[in-house]
């Protein structure tokens, strides 16, 4: 099996390729810290695909050069953990001189592009270098949906294949469908929180807020709901941490602006207190959307780990990203901004999830031929054998022995 590197991890690996964020039992380390555990969904979801024996990180900070020259000759490739990494602000750091010194291919495993609000996205050159150094390693670089493949094809990249995000794909089934309950049969519910928004990228914060806000309560009151949070700080503290660490982020939430105008009342902070729910390890996540009915709102990467599960999600979009996935994978979706009044028993349609089921399958095979494609060893159903190259002649002096 191979050996393989990743660049930008999101997380420690165990028990081969499980991830959990690092030092997780060390709450107290990074409980003041924010990170998106999605993106840890995203990696372990990635090692679920593959085959391997070793893993080990590519560094792009720093790197030793004659570091990089011994991986070009113990590991078979790279993989750059797929993510939102194609937008204006993207940091690089020395990437495109590492990926100039390496030899080994650099596979982008579904990367993805974010537009602006308003404009044109402009990228960085030294983003430009890199996703063409990637792209001229291997046969196809692997994006999320149509709109980072637009943006691919503007800068001269071709070989563009849409493969959606391995989240999806990690229980290896390529006949994986939703199928609905009567909708009254629905009792638990797990709503994706993503309180923290831009303004770049989302066009109206206070409609997304109080839409957001109403919604955690009309389903609160109609279902045993579970409130989900990937990361940001307060919502954190709510889940893990002591009474203190629970009141200073009650007291946080109170003091910003945006909270206390458009989100944070009386019934959603009794909400907050009681039906949050976070953890720092991918498994735990996955645990949970497996015991729940319904998974709906705002967080890509949890609705997709329900969706990979057999479990119902509908997408609330309010950013090019969001709608690029539900478009990816015709997964039902309600645009925050343009929509009218939110009735689940609209979206409880399974010609609606049908669809999403069509197109969950062209979307596995299009992942299975892109890794088959770039010649990586995959645990995906259907894919062919990679091919091996024939084993060098013994040594002359071996041969006539034999």
């Amino acid at each position: 099996m191979a050996r393989i590197l990743v660049m930008i991890p999101s997380g420690e690996v165990y028990d081969h390729d499980n991830v959990r964020w690092y030092r997780h039992a060390d709450l107290a380390s990074h409980i003041n810290h924010y990170h998106n555990i999605g993106d840890a969904f995203v990696f372990d979801s990635s090692l679920k695909l593959l085959n391997f024996e070793k893993l080990d990180v590519l560094p792009i900070a720093n790197p030793d050069m004659a570091l990089i020259d011994r991986m070009n000759a113990e590991y078979d490739y790279v993989f750059l953990r797929g993510s939102n990494y194609v937008h204006a602000e993207m940091k690089w750091s020395q990437t495109a001189d590492v990926l100039r010194r390496l030899k080994i291919p650099v596979i982008a495993f579904g990367i993805g592009a974010q537009a602006p609000v308003s404009g044109k996205l402009e990228l960085s050159q030294d983003t430009k270098t890199v996703l063409r150094l990637m792209a001229d390693s291997t046969a196809s670089i692997g994006v999320r949906g149509a709109y980072s493949a637009e943006i691919m094809n503007e800068i001269g990249i071709k070989n563009v294949r849409v493969i959606g995000c391995p989240t999806a794909f990690r229980a290896n089934n390529p006949n994986l469908a939703i199928k609905l309950p009567p909708l009254d049969s629905v009792k638990k519910v797990g709503i994706t929180l993503r309180r923290e928004v831009s303004p770049t990228y989302a066009r109206n914060i206070k409609r997304y807020l109080t839409f957001h806000r109403d919604l955690v309560k009309t389903l609160a009151g109609r279902f045993d709901a579970t409130l989900m949070a990937q990361g940001e700080i307060e919502e954190k503290k709510l889940a893990l941490g002591t009474l203190e660490q629970k009141e200073e982020a009650i007291a946080a939430l109170r003091k910003n602006e945006w909270a206390t105008s458009w989100y944070l009342d009386a019934e959603m902070e009794q909400l907050y207190r009681s039906r949050m729910f976070y953890s720092d390890v991918v498994a735990e996540y996955e645990q949970l959307v497996r015991k729940l009915d319904l998974v709906l709102g705002y967080r890509l990467h949890g609705n997709l780990m329900a969706l990979a599960n057999g479990t119902p999600s509908i997408y609330f979009t309010y950013d090019s990203r969001t709608v690029e996935f539900a478009d990816t994978f015709k997964i039902p979706s309600y645009d925050v901004f343009a929509g009218p009044d939110f009735k689940l028993e609209e979206y409880w349609d399974q010609a609606l999830f049908d669809r999403f089921n069509a197109t969950y399958a062209q979307v596995y095979t299009a992942m299975r031929d892109f890794l088959v494609e770039n010649n990586i060893d995959t645990k995906m159903v259907g894919a062919p054998p990679v091919a091996k190259a024939a084993p060098p002649p013994p040594p002359e002096a071996e041969r006539k022995v034999a």
